[in-house]
């Protein structure tokens, strides 16, 4: 049986240009006010920004997170250098990763220190 013209069908949801889902809103049955004291706005996690990830100065930097990102920034001096100096010898370039390591690491430890003591300044007061 074919429906009416004033009895349109309700969608839930409907995309939008870029392919996103958008809900309508609550549809489902009315939150109690336990409920509605925990919200999504209220969650606990930290403080996020607005793309809605943690922020990374939340918590104090370790030396192993520094080790890491020190390991991926040698790695990539490494690359540049070998894709530059095509007809070295590649042992030579080898000898520059633990240079850029001893520098990197404490450099990027210190500064992420730096950053997390200003957050908290801020956060603070």
């Amino acid at each position: 049986m074919a429906r009416s013209t004033r009895n349109r069908r309700s969608t839930k949801h409907r995309g939008n240009a870029a392919g996103m889902i958008e809900s309508r809103g609550r549809t489902g049955r009315k939150l109690r006010p336990d409920e509605k004291a925990t919200s999504s706005s209220g969650r606990a996690g930290g403080s996020r920004t607005t793309s809605g990830k943690r922020n990374r100065y939340d918590s104090p930097p370790t030396w192993r997170g520094s080790a890491i990102r020190g390991g991926i920034a040698a790695a990539l001096v490494y690359a540049v250098i070998a894709v530059l100096n095509k007809h070295s010898n590649p042992l030579s370039e080898l000898i520059l990763v633990p240079i850029v390591l001893a520098v990197y690491v404490p450099l990027i430890h210190y500064t992420d220190n730096y950053m997390y003591r200003r957050q908290q300044r801020k956060k603070a007061g």
